[in-house]
C-alpha cells in the first residue's frame, strides 16, 4: 500500500526532472509526486507511476522509459536473453548487442530489446565499453523489470 504520497515543491521536481533529463536524454515535464511503498520510494509524474528511487538517485521504471522514449543509458539485448530478464535474472555481458559506451561501472542503467522496447532497470556492473568487449560475467545487475511489483503498481 501507498504511504506519505505528496506533491513535490516547484524546485525539488525541478531538480529531479532536470536530473532525469540529463542522465536519461529525454524531455520530462510535469507534476512530481513521491510515496512510499514497502522499502521503495517511488515517482509519479503527472499522476502516473513513472519512476522510482535506488539508493536516492531518481530513475525511470519501464513504463516510464516507454513513456519519454529515454536515449541515453540503455543496454540492448539479443532475444535469447529477454525471458530469463523477465524472470528476473541478471544481465549477462554474451547477450548484449549494444550499449551506450558513456555507462560507468555503479551507474543505473535501462535494457532494451532489439526493438528498443524497455524491459528492465538495473546497476552497471562494468564500463558500458567493457560489456561489449566481454565474452562471460554479469553486466547488469536486475532490480526492475517488466512483470515485478513497481511494474504491477505502474498498471493500476
Amino acid at each position: 500500500m501507498l504511504k506519505n504520497r505528496h506533491a513535490l515543491r516547484k524546485k525539488e521536481a525541478k531538480d529531479i526532472l532536470e536530473k532525469l533529463n540529463e542522465m536519461l536524454g529525454c524531455r520530462i515535464e510535469g507534476d512530481v509526486e513521491t510515496a512510499d511503498y514497502d522499502d521503495k520510494k517511488l515517482l509519479f509524474i503527472n499522476g502516473k507511476l513513472y519512476g522510482f528511487f535506488i539508493e536516492d538517485e531518481p530513475f525511470l521504471n519501464v513504463e516510464g522509459l516507454k513513456q519519454f522514449k529515454a536515449t541515453r543509458r540503455y543496454v540492448t539485448v539479443d532475444d535469447g536473453a529477454i525471458k530469463f530478464i523477465l524472470n528476473g535474472a541478471d544481465v549477462m555481458a554474451p547477450g548484449i548487442v549494444d550499449v551506450d559506451e558513456k555507462i560507468k561501472k555503479g551507474d543505473i542503467v535501462w535494457v532494451r530489446d532489439e526493438r528498443g522496447l524497455p524491459l528492465a532497470v538495473g546497476k552497471a556492473l562494468m564500463d558500458g565499453e567493457e560489456m561489449i568487449k566481454a565474452k562471460k560475467g554479469k553486466a547488469v545487475e536486475n532490480l526492475h523489470r517488466i512483470g515485478d511489483e513497481i511494474w504491477k503498481l505502474s498498471k493500476e
